[in-house]
């Protein structure tokens, strides 16, 4: 099917689906609720092929006046003028249009389980992670989105171990897909006396939050292991064998909770970051399956990559995968600085994909 074909195709589903609504009172409920959801998914291509169809039509017309022998130089150039400043939106346009037309990935639509973990650097890693931890929950908070904390290993004086949280909202998985990877800090230590700039690392995990439907665990799969919580330097949180160990026999993954007073609640937790990570594993494998010949890393969450360095002396955060800097270093530990980044890697995975839909 040709693009305008696939256009007008598009328009016409928009209109048949805007008609049903009307009608709205001949509708069983679970109809019209599944009319509502595609035409809100429709609208905003609808919309846009309807601005670029104008668009095209007013450039027309414009044309045809500036070929008239009869128009007067007057209104010659008022049409000169308007038709070279809709000629320069019409590529804009037309690339809009394009973006919209790339296939949704559901799981974009997901919520979201971020795990930060200390690297190498040792207390000054673990320091480093609590800030980067710290950093998306602002920045979940300044999108209005849900933050839960399910893990918190702290080290006693500020730092974390490792921590993990469910983040909910609209959209959350699409737009923190991006962060999965090695975050790198060079800074001086509070406690380097020598005033000597050291490096140090910070892994981040970004998992699509899973369901029943779709991940399924057999019980026969888990070995759940029970023992007693502890805390900072190895003290008792509690007196009871409430921290739960569940090990994934098949992938050999292994997720440990303890936060938690209550066992019940200890392993609900933790099946919840096991079926987010046994999902991630599968997603993986089909993207790798799908894109074996992609250059571009951008999305691919690759964990061993290291994508950001912060550098506070220069206040400088640069991600080497778009060769992106910004010195902003404050708006983005605060997280207000981080949508620059991300809305640079949306549109370069874009770019990406168009180019691909084009081989």
């Amino acid at each position: 099917m040709s693009l305008s074909k696939k256009l007008q195709a598009i328009l016409e589903r928009f209109k048949e689906l805007e008609a049903g609504l009307e009608k709205a009172y001949e509708l069983d409920v679970q109809t019209y609720t599944n009319l509502t959801k595609e035409v809100s998914e429709i609208r905003p291509i609808a919309e846009k092929i309807i601005e670029l169809q104008n668009v095209e039509s007013e450039l027309a017309d414009l044309k045809n006046l500036l070929d008239d022998p009869n128009t007067t130089n007057d209104f010659k150039e008022m049409a000169d003028d308007e038709y070279q400043a809709l000629r320069k939106k019409l590529p804009e346009l037309e690339h809009e249009t394009q973006i919209l037309l790339l296939p949704k990935d559901p799981i974009d639509e997901k919520n979201a389980i971020l795990e930060v973990r200390a690297g190498t650097g040792g207390e000054e890693a673990a320091l480093f992670a609590a800030e980067l931890f710290r950093m998306y929950q602002r920045y979940a908070e300044i999108k209005g989105w849900r933050f839960e904390v399910l893990n918190f290993d702290d080290t006693g004086i500020g730092g974390i171990k490792d921590a993990s949280a469910t983040i909910a909202g609209q959209g959350v998985f699409g737009r923190l897909k991006y962060e999965s990877g090695v975050h790198r800090v060079q800074r001086i230590p509070k406690t380097e006396s020598g005033g000597r700039i050291h490096t140090s690392a910070a892994t981040v995990a970004v998992l699509s939050e899973a369901e029943d439907i779709d991940v399924h665990i057999e019980e026969k799969d888990l070995r759940i292991d029970v023992f007693r919580s502890s805390g900072p330097g190895g003290q008792s949180v509690n007196t009871t064998d409430s921290a739960v160990r569940i090990t994934h026999i098949p992938t050999g993954i292994v997720v440990q909770q303890q936060d938690e007073k209550s066992q019940h609640k200890n392993k609900a937790k933790a099946l919840k970051i096991l079926r987010a990570r046994i999902f991630e594993v599968e997603r993986q494998k089909v993207d790798q399956e799908r894109a074996q010949s992609r250059k571009s890393q951008i999305g691919s969450g690759d964990r061993s990559e290291r994508i950001r360095t912060y550098n506070f002396p220069q206040g400088r955060v640069s991600d080497h995968r778009i060769n992106l800097t910004l010195y902003k270093i404050d708006q983005v530990m605060e997280g207000s600085g981080l949508d620059e980044f991300i809305d640079a890697l949306t549109t370069e995975d874009q770019a990406q994909k168009l180019a691909e839909a084009s081989e």
